[in-house]
């Protein structure tokens, strides 16, 4: 077994609190040990490993072409670079592919841990169900705060069976097995990803499990959107930086004919989602995503505009870091002069933040939970 406690979040937020590898990890590992010892090379599958800690343990154990999904951008990075610090040889480290069906074709055994979405469980559920093996096991665990007795509910809707461990260090582990595949005859339809026209906004959004707020609209971006005709109005370019579904990306381009939108997140999930809005709504030729840790992408002072709702979320932990991070990006990629349009709640009082890292701030609009600010560089 490998120490666990040597895993790094990096490049990842790092604080005090915030750990690479929980007791949850160690439950997955211990009961999925004798399914492990029994699987043939490239019968092992895991799907939201955060840092490493579960695939890195696989591998610590004896499991060779080891299959990986990680939605962040950097806990794929994260892992990569474990699997380096702790001297994994090339040929038997994890590969990391996207969650589509060639991911868990043959699997028999899916490590994973669960999701903070039932939208993301479920998604993941329907596709190990009706791609893997008929007789593959899903060991999926969390920290008991985190878990819900719906999370049993979304298995049992793609499983026989789900039994339910023992808890351990105020971590459980829930074991699917018995998958519901395509019905006899014919091919299970899939749901998803999920797509909703709204009405209000004349715009289509399509979202994958566990993009924030789904295929809907939630009233932070609605209450920003109410006033983004004012930003910048002569930009020829803007950028949709922590885009989820693409929303403001796709409003953006339709609004303003000619204009050519960078929209990015470190979400797997989100880019696939946003690339999804913007065809759905005739603008995929001027919105150009990328899954990217904020603007990676982009160089220094090359935008006018970038338009942020941030996430305050990093895994199931709150940490003002993740704001930090994309404000001090953003003032990265204006030029002088051009300016950050954000949406956040107001309890959150990031305009000092702002104010430092960006530039002079000015409240656009508020109303009793949130605020929407400029702040020029």
């Amino acid at each position: 077994m490998i120490d666990l406690d040597l895993l790094r979040r990096h490049p990842d937020l790092e604080a005090p609190g915030l750990q690479a590898a929980d007791a949850a990890d160690r439950l997955i590992l211990d009961e999925a040990a004798a399914a492990l010892a029994a699987a043939n090379d490239g019968e092992v599958v895991v799907i939201d490993d955060a840092y490493g800690a579960l695939a890195l343990g696989a591998v610590a154990v004896g499991a060779r072409d080891v299959r990986v999904h990680q939605d962040p951008v950097t806990g794929e990075r994260a892992l990569a670079e474990n699997a380096a610090r702790l001297g994994v040889p090339a040929e038997a480290r994890p590969r990391s592919l996207p969650l589509a069906p060639p991911i868990v074709a043959g699997a028999r055994v899916v490590l994973m841990r669960l999701p903070r979405s039932l939208d993301r469980l479920d998604e993941v559920a329907e596709l190990v169900a009706a791609h893997a093996e008929p007789d593959v096991r899903v060991f999926a665990g969390g920290r008991i705060k985190h878990m819900s007795l719906a999370m049993n509910d979304v298995l049992g809707a793609r499983f026989a069976r789900v039994d339910v461990t023992h808890a351990r260090q105020k971590s459980r582990v829930l074991i699917a097995s018995g998958a519901l595949g395509a019905p006899a005859g014919g091919a299970r339809r899939e749901s998803w990803p999920r797509r909703a026209h709204d009405e209000a906004l004349g715009l289509t959004v399509v979202a994958h499990g566990g993009v924030f707020a789904g295929a809907g609209v939630d009233i932070g971006t609605r209450f920003l959107l109410d006033v983004l005709d004012d930003a910048v109005p002569d930009a020829a370019t803007a950028v949709d930086l922590a885009c989820g579904s693409g929303l403001v990306a796709a409003w953006l381009a339709r609004g303003r004919p000619g204009v050519v939108v960078h929209a990015s997140d470190r979400s797997a999930a989100a880019a696939a989602s946003a690339a999804l809005t913007a065809e759905a709504n005739g603008v995929a030729d001027r919105v150009e995503v990328a899954r990217a840790d904020g603007l990676e992408h982009l160089p220094d002072a090359s935008e006018r505009l970038v338009v942020l709702n941030p996430p305050f979320h990093s895994d199931a932990a709150v940490h003002t870091g993740i704001a930090t991070h994309l404000f001090a990006d953003a003032a990265r990629v204006l030029e002088p002069g051009g300016e950050l349009w954000c949406v956040w709640n107001s309890h959150l009082r990031y305009r000092p933040l702002l104010e430092r890292l960006v530039g002079p701030t000015r409240q656009v609009a508020r109303n009793p939970k949130f605020t929407v600010t400029a702040s020029v560089r």
